[in-house]
């Protein structure tokens, strides 16, 4: 839903000012622009160095149908090879920032390691009852974000996790968690997403977990069910 409201938000702010007064025909000029935008940011979002001058008469070459100066794939490799050379550079850089923060982090007041220089918690509220086990299906409310607190993923609401579905450093960081609790968990990239990350490679994953309830499963289930018998049924014989 929010990706529809998105897009819609992303129409009228463009197709407002991009018609003439007569409302019927577009203003090419408004519209040339606004898709030079668009491309912009995309490009920008590839991370490769652009000349803006060289890239106008390319694409002016281009809407003439005249012959480029490099081939279409020597084009391709190029973009690629550039592509993974920033990659590399913010991979290194994302690196370096992780290992400096858990080794900081970990002088804090309140901070748990579970593996040293990789994997850290902090619990910002205390829970009751049941535990979580590797062999459970929680349910939970989280929200991950970066260390500069761009946000990458959450919850909608509550979610069951499976666990041997997640990364390694959220699996192993809400075991032992109790029901109610919320822990922060510090993980380093090599038991997060590594250099394959969403957006930002061998960044520092920081995630803040709420568990409401420790298993929802199927077996879990049937043996609540089956406690709540044994109970209506000593009740009903007092």
């Amino acid at each position: 839903m929010k990706h529809i409201f998105s897009k819609t938000v992303l129409f009228f702010c463009f197709a407002a000012p991009l018609f003439s007064e007569d409302k019927k025909t577009p203003d090419i000029a408004k519209l040339s622009e606004a898709m030079g935008q668009l491309i912009g940011k995309n490009l920008h979002s590839t991370g490769v160095p652009i000349d803006i001058d060289a890239l106008v008469r390319g694409m002016k070459v281009g809407c003439t149908g005249d012959s480029s100066p490099v081939s279409e794939d020597d084009c391709l490799q190029a973009i690629a090879a550039l592509q993974e050379k920033s990659v590399s550079k913010e991979a290194e850089k994302n690196l370096a920032e992780a290992t400096e923060f858990l080794n900081h982090n970990q002088k804090q007041k309140d901070i748990v390691s579970l593996e040293n220089g990789k994997l850290q918690y902090q619990v910002v509220k205390r829970g009751s009852g049941s535990t979580v086990q590797q062999y459970n299906s929680p349910l939970v409310r989280y929200k991950g974000r970066y260390l500069n607190g761009q946000v990458f993923g959450s919850s909608d609401g509550e979610e069951v996790v499976t666990l041997d579905e997640t990364i390694d450093g959220f699996n192993k960081g809400i075991l032992g968690m109790q029901e109610g609790e919320r822990r922060v968990l510090y993980v380093h990239p090599d038991l997060g997403y590594g250099r394959h990350g969403f957006s930002m490679p061998n960044a520092l994953l920081v995630f803040d977990v709420e568990l409401i309830k420790a298993d929802v499963s199927a077996e879990a289930q049937a043996a609540s069910n089956a406690e709540d018998c044994i109970h209506e049924t000593a009740s009903s014989l007092q």
